[in-house]
């Protein structure tokens, strides 16, 4: 099982937490707000996510901490789109 997570903000200001998990073969993104408690899994992830884990997995990649299938089946998902 492999993770990725990372934070940005809301247009409101708000600290918003993403992480995307690969476990099986299959992705499974999940986000909250610095507010909430509970994650909020999305079965289909949003666009920006999408790209920002992209760039994530690019960066991961340069280092050998991430395999190039990784990238390969985020842009594969980011062109379904």
């Amino acid at each position: 099982m492999t993770r990725h997570a990372w934070r940005e903000r809301t247009k409101d200001g708000e600290l918003r937490f993403i992480r995307a998990t690969k476990h099986g073969g299959n992705w499974k993104f999940q986000s909250r707000l610095r507010s909430e408690e509970e994650w909020t899994t999305h079965q289909v992830p949003a666009l920006d996510d999408l790209r920002e884990l992209k760039e994530i997995l690019r960066r991961k990649y340069q280092r050998r901490r991430a395999s190039y299938e990784d990238v390969q089946e985020i842009e594969n998902l980011i062109a379904e789109r």
